[in-house]
């Protein structure tokens, strides 16, 4: 996926191990069809299958915004389809979306301009967001008859059942900086200038955490997020504690910070 002018998905990793994925489709605000669902599931499958060679994924959108979310002459073409091939349709998007949630390594979105419906969603799946302090986000899928319902596993988790049931069913738009409070996006900037330096940042934090260890936080969350805390449950992490230590990331972790010097991963 190299021809920037064609491909509405480009995919590049570099020297340091970091994987950049880019919305190409800039003259529709980077809006998801059929293509751009398949070239984004090719990547993720190819990236879920790589860990050693990256640690660090970036998904931005080429141009003006981020994702206008789906493409609204393609969703207009896709309601005339028979019941089952929208079905086969959607279920396409939400495997898509699944298959960035589950990645093993660390994923940031950097958004700016827009991020509406589905390119919200893609927000919420990824680990972390840094968006532009002026980007517009909505959950608009009502106003065009909709609901945003492949996505909303995702935003529910990042946001919380009641905002998302205020956002989902009003159609409110919002900025980034409420976007922050409601806890969708972790970081706020002046302007796209300040991504360089986030990238950086953020790429420091991947690249000093074990690999192993940074999949196994992410199932953590999963796991642990709404259960009840009891002794069944403790007794549960407890075991996971142990076995991390036990493992070769943990005993070169703390050998290497014992021996005051940087562990094998983050050399």
């Amino acid at each position: 996926m190299t021809d920037a002018d064609t491909n509405p998905v480009l995919f590049q990793v570099t020297r340091g191990q970091t994987a950049v994925i880019t919305l190409n489709r800039p003259e529709r605000h980077n809006a998801f069809n059929a293509e751009v669902i398949s070239g984004l599931t090719e990547i993720f499958d190819l990236l879920a299958k790589n860990t050693d060679e990256v640690r660090f994924v970036i998904l931005r959108g080429a141009g003006k915004s981020f994702s206008a979310g789906g493409d609204l002459e393609w969703m207009k073409d896709q309601s005339y389809n028979t019941l089952d091939a929208n079905r086969e349709d959607a279920q396409a998007l939400a495997d898509m979306l699944y298959k960035l949630y589950a990645l093993p390594q660390l994923t940031v979105a950097l958004v700016q301009g827009a991020a509406m419906g589905g390119g919200a969603g893609l927000v919420a799946a990824c680990d972390v967001a840094v968006a532009v302090k002026d980007t517009k986000f909505k959950f608009s899928e009502v106003k065009l008859g909709l609901t945003p319902a492949t996505i909303s596993p995702f935003v529910i988790r990042a946001i919380g059942p009641r905002w998302a049931r205020a956002l989902f069913a009003s159609g409110e738009g919002f900025d980034a900086q409420f976007a922050h409070q409601i806890g969708l996006v972790q970081y706020v900037i002046g302007s796209a200038d300040e991504f360089a330096g986030m990238e950086e940042h953020l790429a420091s934090l991947a690249f000093a955490a074990a690999p192993g260890a940074v999949e196994a936080a992410k199932t953590l969350v999963d796991d642990v997020a709404g259960e009840e805390i009891n002794h069944g449950l403790m007794k549960t992490l407890a075991h996971r504690i142990a076995d991390r230590r036990a493992s070769d990331e943990g005993k070169e972790g703390l050998t290497a910070f014992l021996e005051k010097r940087k562990p094998s991963w983050a050399e």
